[in-house]
């Protein structure tokens, strides 16, 4: 394999992430989406919309390289209190603790490689440097390979669900919570 890293994103990285973020969702995501979502997935408003992350934060963007190429992405910041709270609203002891990584994606025909371990991984060390000790992410019910992947890194379900609307149809996503001490294996 070639040179595998990770570096924080910038500007001119915001092209590529937004195309990432399409290609795999049309990819990944093409059972559980429905198609007027994925094919109406606008290409400018999500550069847009990482242009201000990448930016402005509070979530500070990840991107994984495979040499000169662009192969993934991961925005992770603390939690909003809405993210963290149970399904009544109730906050737990460790709120203003807790992380959210937002988004994490590899492009599958980059898959399988560790990229998705690497981001994860330097998300979580970029959350341990900013104090907080626990994360978060919301993962489609469905998608049984990222909850696997989470699983590897010892994040599981904690019994919180929310159902989004997609286009008119329901799509269930469930939180997995996991201490933020990660580390490759070498």
């Amino acid at each position: 394999m070639a040179d595998a890293t990770v570096r924080r994103a910038e500007h001119r990285d915001v092209p590529e992430i937004a195309r990432i973020q399409r290609d795999t969702w049309r990819t990944a995501y093409a059972g559980l989406l429905p198609e007027e979502v994925l094919t109406g997935f606008d290409l400018a408003e999500a550069e847009q919309g990482w242009a201000d992350a990448v930016g402005h934060g509070p979530a500070r963007v990840w991107v994984a390289l495979e040499g000169r190429w662009t192969v993934g992405f991961c925005a992770a910041g603390p939690a909003p209190e809405s993210e963290v709270a149970d399904a009544s609203g109730a906050l737990p002891a460790d709120a203003a603790s807790t992380g959210l990584v937002s988004a994490l994606l590899v492009e599958p025909r980059w898959g399988r490689r560790g990229h998705g371990g690497r981001l994860l991984a330097t998300a979580a060390a970029d959350l341990r440097e900013r104090g907080l000790t626990r994360g978060i992410a919301w993962v489609p019910e469905a998608d049984t390979a990222s909850l696997s992947f989470y699983a590897s890194a010892g994040w599981h379900p904690d019994g919180t669900v929310r159902t989004l609307d997609a286009a008119g149809r329901p799509l269930r996503e469930v939180r997995v919570s996991g201490g933020v001490d990660l580390h490759l294996r070498e």
